[in-house]
């Protein structure tokens, strides 16, 4: 998939540790932790192809490509401390490690540090929309608080946080590239389309895989969202065919802690919540394929194309 940036994501990931690394060992180890255990990739990534639509220079779009991958770790240490995760992909999380006072500072640092590349990208643009994303992924954040263990939640306004929490910055991703790169304005909003829908195609299969996954793959245990009390689109669409309400029933019982995880997985696959789900990722791809009609046939595209097939058929 990323064949075309291969050598410079890698030397995006070494900006990375250059960027997180910290003179003071108390610092630098708990900072690069988080690093050390890899991830996607996806914002740099999607950074990187869309400037290749365009007059492509990794120097200049490097700040940008970095910046976004700090935004989202810096995102993933505060969620951490939150959700009160022990475990991502795989490892013990940076609060696991070094507890939360701790952890709320490094994320605080690394997102300051994202701020400081957002300035070198020199283009007043990147700064207004990376800062509208910042203010809506935190609204996000605190709306996912609020609806936590509330099964009346509505698939409206599931979609709504998802958008925020993780579609947007996505989305800012594939604009912004081509935005560095001079892309064409037609081509830049088909990217910004592209990236929205394939950031709620990437939510909804995540929120799928906390039922189907295999924890080894998954880097953390299946079920996690329930036992936080989130209700999701796979919850939100078995619902609609819990005729007994029995899925409701045990779902209430999140209330106090004592709903049967296992029960209520069990339950939300044979009610058709899975393969529902599914559908609704699938869609959301297909519109971000359909974005990309107009945009000439290059091996970027391809990749992109690519990338929006992965999101639906990976399994981590």
């Amino acid at each position: 998939m990323f064949n075309l940036i291969k050598e410079d994501l890698m030397k995006v990931e070494r900006e990375l540790f250059n960027e997180v690394a910290e003179r003071e060992e108390y610092l630098n180890d708990p900072a690069l932790h988080l690093l050390r255990a890899g991830g996607k990739r996806l914002r740099p990534a999607f950074a990187l192809l869309s400037a290749k639509l365009g007059d492509y220079e990794f120097e200049k779009v490097k700040p940008l490509a970095v910046a976004l991958e700090l935004i989202h770790m810096a995102t993933l240490v505060h969620d951490d401390v939150v959700d009160n995760s022990f475990l991502r992909r795989g490892l013990p999380t940076v609060k696991a490690n070094w507890g939360n006072k701790i952890s709320v500072h490094i994320g605080d640092r690394i997102f300051a540090r994202s701020l400081i590349l957002i300035d070198a990208c020199k283009n007043s643009y990147v700064a207004k929309v990376l800062s509208d994303v910042s203010v809506k992924m935190s609204a996000g954040e605190i709306q996912q608080l609020n609806s936590a263990k509330r099964i009346s939640t509505s698939v409206k306004e599931y979609l709504l946080k998802i958008r925020r929490k993780t579609a947007l910055l996505l989305s800012a991703s594939c604009e912004l590239g081509g935005v560095m790169a001079n892309v064409p304005s037609r081509v830049v909003s088909a990217l910004k389309i592209y990236g929205l829908y394939v950031g709620m195609a990437f939510q909804i299969i995540d929120d799928i895989l906390d039922f189907t996954a295999d924890e080894k793959v998954l880097g953390k245990p299946v079920g996690s969202d329930l036992k936080q009390g989130l209700i999701t689109l796979p919850v939100l669409l078995a619902l609609k065919n819990d005729k007994n309400n029995k899925l409701w029933t045990e779902l209430l019982k999140l209330n106090n802690s004592t709903a049967n995880v296992e029960q209520i997985i069990s339950e939300v696959k044979a009610l058709g919540g899975i393969n529902e789900a599914y559908v609704w990722a699938k869609n959301y791809v297909d519109k971000a394929i359909k974005a990309f009609e107009f945009v000439p046939n290059s091996p970027v595209k391809d990749s992109f194309l690519e990338i929006a097939k992965f999101i639906v058929a990976r399994n981590y």
